[in-house]
């Protein structure tokens, strides 16, 4: 196997992040995992434990810097309504001097919670966003 060029390492600097076709300049981070639900399953004549798959769920976060009112221009009436919307989330991290790009589309997405306000002296402010969904799709993905 041959060596691999640290410069190959993908750059964080280098995400995006569309939030229903919007795309949003102020992301500070982005994270989405899916997290794959099990149940033991015990054989006969089998002292080990083996897993069954039963089904997925998917969350993340975002953190925004605070330029607008993020979470607030989402959520807040839709809380006080009970009239979510529909919310797709694309992202995409495309460091030019890496192997390739990563973009994925995520669907079904639900914000967990939102900040009315929050404010520190002398602090660039950020807002944490976390959410969970319920379909995705990866549209590209590096490979060896």
């Amino acid at each position: 196997m041959s060596k691999i060029r640290s410069n190959k390492q993908i750059n964080g600097t280098f995400g995006s992040l569309w939030v229903n076709g919007e795309k949003w300049m102020d992301i500070e981070s982005f994270e989405a995992k899916v997290t794959i639900n099990f149940e033991d399953v015990n054989m006969s004549e089998d002292l080990a434990t083996h897993k069954k798959m039963t089904g997925w769920s998917g969350e993340g976060s975002m953190t925004v810097k605070k330029v607008y009112s993020r979470g607030a221009n989402l959520m807040a009436n839709a809380v006080k309504t009970g009239v979510l919307p529909d919310i797709n989330l694309v992202g995409k991290l495309a460091d030019p001097d890496a192997f390739g790009a990563e973009r994925v589309d995520i669907r079904e997405v639900t914000f967990n919670e939102f900040m009315l306000m929050k404010f520190e002296q002398k602090t660039n402010m950020t807002e944490e966003l976390p959410f969970n969904f319920a379909d995705y799709d990866p549209i590209d993905l590096i490979s060896a």
